[in-house]
Parts: structure tokens; C-alpha cells; sequence
């Protein structure tokens, strides 16, 4: 029930960007692509990026979560997700992006990848 938790509150914050980069093509009539408009292209490549990193991070916390793995692995990885990709989505979606907040949020998000990716090879081979 946890990675169900940070699921729907990862869906959420996917909901938001979606209707960033939609009220974003309305204003600049870009139906299709970007239409050259910088605020735009960072809106859509906020929403893409979350769309490449959060389901693959799901998908290894379901089954750390199925086997059974510490809760507070599954709350470390969760909350460094959601976490990141908010921080993530809100710097590099603006045209006056904060560099180090961008920053900030990849590192969060690397490592909830890294930690659900290492905690499942340990798991898958015994260790843990």
C-alpha cells in the first residue's frame, strides 16, 4: 500500500503538469509540438521527463514492496521521487530556471532509481 500512496500522489503531480503544458498550447495556439515557444518546450520536456523516471521507479517499488523490503526503504525511495520530480518539474518547466534547484531534483530522483535499483538486485539475490 505504499508504493499505491506515492503513486497517486505522483499522478497528481502529473495531472499538474499535463495541465500546465495544455494551458500553455492554448495560449500560444501550438497544437502540435512546440510552436517555438521556449516556455512551451520546457513544459513539455518537464512532463516528458517525468513520464521517462517515475514509472520505472513504481514498478521497482512494487516489487520491493511485494517482497516485502523495509517500509522505510519504500518511504526513502518514495518520498526522494516525489520529491525530486515537484522540485524537478516546477525548475526546468520555467524560462528563469533555478539551475541548482533543477539540479536538486534530478539528484533526488537518481537516487530513489538508484536505491529501489540496488535494494531489488540485493533482494533478487538474497542479501537483503
Amino acid at each position: 500500500m505504499i508504493t499505491a500512496a506515492y503513486a497517486g500522489l505522483l499522478g497528481l503531480v502529473f495531472l499538474g503538469l499535463t495541465v500546465r503544458v495544455v494551458r500553455r498550447r492554448g495560449a500560444v495556439k501550438a497544437a502540435l509540438g512546440d510552436g517555438g515557444d521556449v516556455v512551451l518546450e520546457r513544459r513539455i520536456r518537464a512532463h516528458g521527463n517525468f513520464a521517462e523516471f517515475v514509472p520505472l521507479v513504481l514498478v521497482l517499488m512494487t516489487l520491493l514492496e511485494l517482497q516485502s523490503v523495509s517500509v522505510w526503504i519504500l518511504h526513502l525511495v518514495g518520498a526522494c521521487l516525489l520529491v525530486g520530480r515537484v522540485i524537478h518539474g516546477l525548475n526546468i518547466s520555467r524560462e528563469d530556471e533555478v539551475l541548482a534547484g533543477r539540479a536538486a531534483g534530478m539528484a533526488l530522483t537518481l537516487t530513489a532509481l538508484g536505491v529501489a535499483s540496488v535494494a531489488a538486485l540485493l533482494r533478487a539475490f538474497g542479501v537483503m
